[in-house]
């Protein structure tokens, strides 16, 4: 049994999500930063261990995921066209029943996005650069272009924790000339000119900028938990987790 989180939000019936760990039954790569349930294709684990790995995802998904070449910037991706080569964005929207959203991370938040209506789901891939840029804002901008709610819920994917990221006065001067009230996303650290940055609040800060005040999730950390989270802060060369979101076509169906 694959120890998988399935997200704690009142989606609509027909909206699906979860987001895998490293745990497995049986492992490829004892002993190793890729132990575990690597997803990851491009983090230099062994190419076939990572096929079987998606291989066995997809057992549980209605299709294969839509993968994006994820660039750290602000472009949300429509996916609902398939194509075989990724497409360069930080975020994945579909509107279509069955296209499964999907993007990689290790320690950068997963920002799962659905409208109430289950008419357009989206997850953005919410590292400081994407959350800076504007990625959160660009994702809800597109999905409300095309959903019959308006309304957006979010939940907030395991990420690096608020005691752990630690950043620069530039990270923090970034959030703080577009957003006044990200300073209190940032504590001092013992050292000069660090801080220890909540990806977790500047998340929130974003999302109620955009009318989404309906935000769940945001408790776990993949720093500290090793037995079950890739970090790469942590650990440097190491695997990727998926955060995996998509529509049924009956809405009626639990």
């Amino acid at each position: 049994m694959m120890d998988w989180i399935v997200p704690e939000w009142p989606a609509p019936h027909n909206i699906k999500a979860l987001f895998t760990t490293r745990k497995r039954e049986s492992d490829h790569n004892p002993r190793s930063n890729y132990s575990g349930f690597n997803l990851g294709d491009h983090v230099g684990d062994n190419p076939d261990v990572v096929q079987r790995n998606r291989a066995q995802l997809c057992q549980y998904l209605p299709q294969e995921p839509c993968w994006l070449a994820q660039v750290h910037k602000n472009r949300p991706i429509w996916v609902d066209t398939v194509s075989n080569i990724k497409s360069e964005g930080d975020a994945a929207i579909s509107r279509c029943s069955g296209v499964v959203c999907a993007i990689l991370v290790a320690d950068c938040l997963p920002v799962f996005l659905c409208d109430e209506a289950g008419s357009v789901v989206a997850i953005a891939h919410a590292g400081w650069r994407g959350l800076a840029s504007g990625i959160i804002e660009n994702t809800i901008r597109e999905m409300r272009q095309y959903s019959t709610s308006k309304q957006i819920i979010a939940w907030l994917g395991p990420a690096i924790g608020p005691q752990y990221f630690e950043v620069g006065e530039e990270v923090r001067s970034t959030f703080i000339q577009s957003d006044s009230q990200s300073v209190n996303a940032f504590t001092e650290t013992d050292k000069r000119g660090k801080y220890y940055a909540d990806i977790f609040q500047l998340a929130r800060q974003r999302l109620a900028k955009t009318g989404v005040d309906k935000v769940f999730g945001g408790e776990l950390c993949t720093f500290s938990d090793a037995d079950r989270f890739y970090s790469y802060r942590r650990d440097g060369q190491t695997g990727r987790m998926a955060a995996l979101l998509w529509m049924t076509s009956d809405s009626s169906n639990g």
